[in-house]
């Protein structure tokens, strides 16, 4: 997360906190950092991307939507997509602490980013599907304020795309973001 977007970012290292997957007593862990989370005021802003199958932050398809801050075991899918954070795929864990679809529903707001082809079936899913535990992202229909950001290629799967953007182009100004 450093590497790739809070270096980029005006934000106070004190208010980033990034589960710890190294952590030795996993469900303790878990517990302090949804209390954590509710000492600060719950997310103001959940930033998050999708993964190919539509889990969001490791919540895999079946996850719970409900689910709070736990371990979970990555799919193999995900595993190869993650490979090149690491030096070799089999650097990659099968497990990782993420936080919990009920936990993020609980954001202030959220924002969804997807780029790229590899994305368009699961953008495609988790907006115009069904709300269902197989498309984890999918839940983010239920939350009052969804921002997604995709480019063309992410949005290539989409049927309504002409008419989200006749919306979007209509909004008022004070909607718009």
């Amino acid at each position: 997360m450093w590497e790739n977007l809070f270096r980029y970012v005006n934000i106070a290292p004190a208010n980033i906190h990034v589960p710890d997957g190294m952590t030795k007593d996993i469900p303790g862990f878990c517990a302090r950092y949804e209390g954590a989370i509710r000492a600060a005021g719950n997310i103001d802003l959940q930033v998050l991307g999708i993964g190919r199958d539509g889990h969001i932050g490791f919540n895999e398809p079946t996850s719970s939507l409900a689910s709070r801050t736990r371990i979970k075991t990555l799919t193999a899918q995900t595993r190869r997509d993650n490979a090149k954070f690491f030096d070799s795929e089999a650097n990659v864990p099968h497990h990782v602490i993420t936080m919990g679809i009920g936990t993020i529903m609980e954001s202030r707001q959220i924002m969804l980013l997807a780029f790229g082809e590899q994305k368009a079936h699961a953008v495609a899913h988790a907006v115009e599907g069904p709300v269902t535990a197989m498309c984890p992202a999918s839940v983010l229909q239920l939350h009052p304020v969804v921002k997604i950001f995709l480019d063309e290629a992410a949005a290539s799967r989409l049927t309504k795309v002409d008419y989200y953007r006749w919306v979007y182009d209509n909004k008022p100004d004070w909607q718009k973001f």
